[in-house]
């Protein structure tokens, strides 16, 4: 596996009044020449300028620019020789191939994936993945294009993610993708992570954008919801209506408003947990006899 090696150069301010010096150095050379007879000297000067002015012009190629958040890796013919993470203006050996890349935080967002939960239900999901590149070396040299890899592999994560978990919980102690989205995206961070560990590339943040059951279940899967969330509520309303009927029956024995045997206690039972537990209001029923006719 190539590593990243950070390269030192020279700076280019200092490099570049050295060539200027040496171009208007060779210049002199050749014009002093062009009076008079030509001559075996002469014709070494002219060639010496002309060697000169050559060589100036080559090491010119020796200066680019780095860039905020932005780097330089260098190749020496087809050999790695180093990255320039520096911003600022340098000057390295002309025959090096310079590629430029990118370190800035970068985002990219999945396309709509139909894939199948813990519990076999198709549901569509996309991610946001935040990203950036660090390992310069690794990205260019590892893979063949850490842009479109980042994309596959984002994918397969999130594919591979979205089939470990149901969508929803129907136990209470269950992890799903929709009541658990904090630890979904944790695991979906770290999952990337790995995957892209090897193409220089660091996950900053990863997160799921869209969950839903897909279109042809949907409706089905909605009444299921309905269904869940009423048989919920109603636990909930008895319960407390047990509760209540429990702290009446107690309050009255306490304070010996009336004497109850187990029937009377069963019928008054029975009229408060229709009141309490009914959908409608309870319709009051107007007693002309005593309590046992």
């Amino acid at each position: 596996m190539i590593r990243e090696r950070v390269r030192t150069t020279i700076s280019g301010w200092l490099m570049l009044p050295v060539l200027v010096g040496v171009e208007l150095l060779g210049i002199p050379l050749i014009a002093a020449t062009a009076n008079g007879e030509p001559t075996a000297a002469k014709v070494s000067v002219v060639l010496a300028g002309i060697v000169v002015l050559l060589v100036a012009a080559v090491m010119l190629v020796g200066f680019f620019i780095v860039n905020p958040n932005e780097a330089r890796v260098l190749t020496l013919f087809g050999k790695y020789a180093g990255s320039v993470k520096q911003d600022g203006f340098h000057w390295a050996n002309p025959l090096l191939k310079k590629r430029r890349i990118s370190l800035r935080i970068r985002n990219f967002e999945s396309t709509k994936l139909k894939v199948n939960d813990l519990e076999g239900n198709p549901i569509e999901i996309a991610a946001v993945i935040v990203w950036r590149v660090f390992e310069t070396a690794e990205a260019l040299f590892e893979v063949d294009n850490y842009e479109h890899y980042v994309k596959v592999q984002t994918e397969a994560a999130v594919r591979n993610l979205a089939t470990q978990y149901a969508y929803d919980a129907h136990v209470e102690a269950q992890v799903s993708l929709r009541g658990n989205m904090t630890e979904i995206a944790e695991k979906l961070k770290g999952e990337v992570e790995g995957r892209l560990a090897k193409a220089g590339v660091e996950v900053l943040e990863a997160r799921i954008n869209h969950l839903a059951y897909s279109p042809e279940i949907a409706s089905a899967m909605l009444q299921r919801q309905q269904a869940g969330a009423i048989i919920a509520a109603r636990t909930r309303i008895v319960e407390g209506a047990v509760g209540m009927v429990e702290m009446a029956l107690d309050m009255l024995s306490k304070r010996g408003v009336v004497e109850l045997d187990n029937e009377r206690k069963a019928a008054m039972v029975s009229n408060l947990l229709v009141v309490l537990c009914g959908h409608s209001g309870a319709q009051p029923v107007l007693n002309t006899g005593t309590i046992y006719q």
